[in-house]
């Protein structure tokens, strides 16, 4: 394998690469602001004001630098999330499955397929079985194309014609098969196509665009804002060249221009902190939505279950019940009866159904190294581990081999096997227990086969899942299938019923404790299985999901429903909490009713019929380690480790994401939407400008330069999970939202403007009072970061050092501004000067004034 792969190279397609960072940096230029500036730094040129044109140019270099590094970061981390989520494949090798890296597949490689996976790479098929693949990725036809391993075809068949091959990148939807790999890599015909399908550019989230959007017409109204006073300015005598200088850097001061990439940073964020908590986010715009979801469906098995299934109980017809001990996958328990050790008679009906729960099965179980291994399905392990108590292991496929098979699939509810024993053909199925009766016309008791009794076998059934059991019905029989024709449906009649087996797949500790926070945060939790519903609904009773009858949904129920239309769907939908016997298709009538009934959905999948569902919900979330490749390429987010509280710590963060979202635009909106009320008091009182361009742009650099990317870093509050969801219309800039930018506008702009006008009344010289005012405003800005830490809580009620990253960067933007005013050159530059402490600590406590309005509204909000 080594020398193969080290001559056809590793199984990878090329990957678009992201923009380097010379290309990041010169995209920072790419603004309608930054053009406004460069004519500004131009005119400055022309008109021979070398200081001004220089520190323009400076501003738009420390701009450039600052924004690439943000955005830059932001696409490496996304990056370094695709190794977290790695695509395997099974393979035989040395006569034995093994499960690989997708990548070190090698051309001879034999690649076993099943409904779900994605074809790893171009494969020749040698058996097949019900096999339909997805190729709309390479030919674009939607409707999935039937394989036949069997066909011989002419060298020049078209693509779409060879039916006899499996490509690398399709999806496989139904049935299994084997391949042998004959092509990987750049080699595939993918490959050959790679740089079209792979490198295309992806669309901006959702999100994002609305930011852009709103940040636009922001600054068409900052524009026109900006435009009056320039005309109020000229009106009075002011020089042009000077209300040019202002006009320029009040937009520049004022627009939001860094509010996209800041965005971006506070989502990436999210993302790694959802990565560090086992939630992959596989779409930036996801890390928001999942935190407004109002309703979660999720499967059980392996979500709120840890998907170890153990065979406990077995029923046989006309013997008292057996059960089991053991735990996990080794072989290790007793068999047991209320009354002691079964009987020779009861121990021969048992290996009879561990021979038929041995045969038609797919996984395997055997000890490598002294260690007991498995593969394959949970359930077919659970009954190879059962059987291999009763004594009955995988040597019985070499005594019986096998003829022919259906493969289970989930509309099937089913699977058998075909085998030849002592000269016999006997089918041997197992299933759920509404697949298997109707497929029998004799039971096995201690007389021998009598005629069926399904109603006894029903009520055995009800009785075993009332426990919570998880119940499974085995059958065999003669039957007559011709040589070489496949086993079908209709060859499954007359068969001999063998018994139920009960199994169990624990609860996740900490899935219960996951429910209850989702009901405090105000989300509603639903269970989709195909469970028997009187099993459903006492897991569901464990969880506190569910507590009676009428909140258990079947799928014959829903399907009878949707006959009927959307409105009795939704009838069933509002107040059903367990949805039990469903088929995978159904998920998707269920998601699309709780979109209509006006819910934000998040839902679970991780099989190939889960895709529709997932790609209808709000949120789709794919299972990392259970998942089929369909269901995760399908989904906005991949749970690691399969655990509903993953989901519910996903919730918690994309919350915290979105608040913090909220943070940095009211910061950024709040601060410009100041600098105009400061500027229009000032010219309607017929006041100098209080400030120059100059100073503008530095006050811009200083304070939004660090602090609005520090707010993207910001922790949780601690009460994410004890509020509603976000209602799904509300718009970013809400109600509270106005409120607190005016209030916010209103007091920095207000105070600064009569700490302006009194030190020109106290006789100071106007570049005396512009100084005092620009220092104001820096502390103003200051204090409003930590402002925007909670719309809710008291600046008061949570440690600063929580987030150092802004502690140290308001710190850090208060002493660059000292030094500014300290250091020659610079003072000559910004028109600023040393002030004493004594106004220091006056013009803190003016800003502090800031302080105490939030408070104020902050306790008054939580009063009302």
């Amino acid at each position: 394998m080594a020398e193969r792969l080290r001559r056809f190279g590793y199984n990878l397609l090329p990957r678009p690469e992201p923009p380097s960072l010379v290309r990041v940096f010169l995209r920072q230029f790419l603004s309608p602001l930054i053009y406004i500036l460069l004519v500004a730094a131009l005119v400055s040129l022309f008109l021979e004001e070398w200081t001004d044109a220089g520190f323009i140019f400076l501003v738009l270099l420390v701009n450039a630098v600052v924004g690439a590094w943000q955005e830059y970061s932001a696409q490496r981390s996304a990056l370094s999330l695709r190794s977290l989520v790695t695509a395997h494949a099974r393979v035989l090798r040395a006569g034995d499955a093994f499960e690989i890296d997708a990548e070190e597949i090698v051309p001879g490689d034999i690649v076993l397929l099943e409904s779900g996976s994605k074809v790893p790479a171009d494969l020749r098929l040698i058996e097949a079985h019900g096999f339909e693949v997805d190729e709309s990725l390479l030919t674009g036809e939607s409707m999935a194309v039937a394989k036949d391993a069997r066909a011989t075809l002419p060298e020049d068949s078209g693509l779409a014609e060879r039916v006899n091959m499996a490509f690398a990148g399709t999806l496989v939807t139904r049935g299994r098969a084997h391949g042998v790999a004959v092509a990987t890599g750049l080699a595939t015909e993918l490959g050959r196509i790679a740089s079209a399908v792979l490198t295309a550019e992806l669309a901006k989230p959702p999100l994002l665009e609305r930011m852009e959007r709103f940040t636009f017409r922001i600054a068409i109204a900052i524009g026109v804002a900006v435009a009056l006073m320039a005309a109020v300015a000229l009106a009075r005598g002011t020089p042009p060249a000077e209300i040019f200088f202002l006009a320029v850097a009040l937009a520049v001061s004022a627009i939001p221009e860094g509010l996209p990439v800041a965005l971006t940073v506070a989502l990436a964020v999210g993302m790694q902190r959802m990565a560090r908590r086992g939630v992959i986010v596989r779409k930036l715009v996801a890390v928001e939505t999942l935190g407004s979801c109002t309703f979660i469906a999720s499967d059980k098995t392996g979500t709120l279950t840890v998907n170890q299934l153990t065979a406990r109980s077995a029923a046989l017809p006309g013997f008292p019940p057996l059960e089991f001990t053991g735990e996990g996958t080794a072989p290790e328990g007793d068999i047991s009866t209320p009354e002691g050790r079964p009987l020779v008679a009861q121990m021969a009906a048992l290996r009879r159904l561990c021979r038929a729960a041995v045969l038609a099965n797919e996984a395997f179980l055997g000890q490598r190294d002294g260690k007991w291994v498995h593969h394959g399905d949970a359930v077919d392990v659970a009954l190879l581990v059962m059987a291999h108590k009763a004594g009955m292991t995988l040597a019985l496929k070499e005594e019986c081999p096998e003829l022919g098979a259906i493969a289970y699939e989930p509309e099937l509810r089913y699977c058998a096997s075909l085998n030849r024993c002592d000269d016999v053909q006997l089918a041997f199925a197992k299933g759920a227990i509404e697949a298997i009766l109707p497929t029998c016309a004799m039971m096995a008791t201690e007389r021998g086969d009598v005629p069926l009794d399904a109603q006894a076998i029903e009520l055995a059934a009800l009785a075993m899942a009332d426990s919570g059991y998880r119940v499974l019905a085995l059958a065999e029989g003669r039957v007559t299938v011709a040589e070489g024709a496949p086993l079908e449906h209709e060859h499954l009649r007359g068969l001999t019923f063998l018994g139920l087996v009960g199994m169990i797949d624990p609860l996740r500790a900490e899935a219960a404790h996951a429910v209850a926070e989702c009901r405090r945060a105000g989300i509603e939790v639903s269970m989709v299985t195909g469970d028997h519903p009187v099993t459903a609904l006492a897991i569901a009773r464990q969880l506190g999901m569910a507590s009676e009858n009428v909140q258990v949904i079947t799928g014959a129920q829903l399907k009878d429903a949707a006959e009927a239309g959307d409105a009795a769907v939704d009838v069933f939908t509002a107040n059903a909490r367990v949805f039990a016997r469903m088929e995978p298709q159904q998920k998707l009538e269920i998601v699309r009713s709780l979109i209509r009934l006006g819910h934000v959905v998040a839902v679970t999948g991780d099989g190939a019929n889960d895709a529709p569902a997932l790609r209808a919900a709000h949120v789709g979330v794919a299972m990392g380690k259970s998942g089929t490749d369909v269901a995760r390429e399908t989904a906005d987010i991949i749970v690691t480790d399969d655990n509903f509280a993953s989901i519910v710590a996903g919730v918690e963060e994309g919350r915290i994401a979105y608040a913090n979202v909220r943070k940095v635009i009211f910061l950024l909106i709040s601060t410009g939407a100041a600098e105009i009320v400061l500027f229009a008091l000032a010219l309607f009182a017929g006041l100098p400008l209080p400030l120059v361009a100059v100073q503008l742009l530095w006050l811009n650099l200083v304070t939004n330069g660090i602090q609005d990317v520090a707010l993207a870093f910001e922790p949780a509050e601690g009460h994410e999970l004890g509020r509603p969801p976000r209602p799904p219309q509300e718009p970013v800039f809400n109600r509270l939202m106005l409120e607190r930018v005016a209030l916010s506008a209103a007091v920095i702009g207000g105070l600064a403007f009569a700490a302006f006008q009194t030190f020109l009344a106290q006789g100071h010289t106007l570049e005396e009072a512009r100084n005092a005012t620009l220092l104001l405003m820096v502390l103003f800005e200051n204090v409003q970061a930590f402002n925007s830490r909670s719309e809710t809580l008291s600046v008061f009620s949570h440690s600063p050092l929580r987030n150092r990253l802004l502690l140290f960067g308001t710190l850090a933007a208060q002493l660059i501004h000292v030094a500014a005013m300290l250091t020659p050159g610079v003072q000559q530059v910004l028109s600023v000067q040393s002030v004493s402490p004594l106004l220091w600590l006056q013009l803190l406590g003016l800003a502090l004034v800031l302080l105490a309005a939030l408070e104020a509204h902050k306790a008054l909000l939580r009063r009302r």
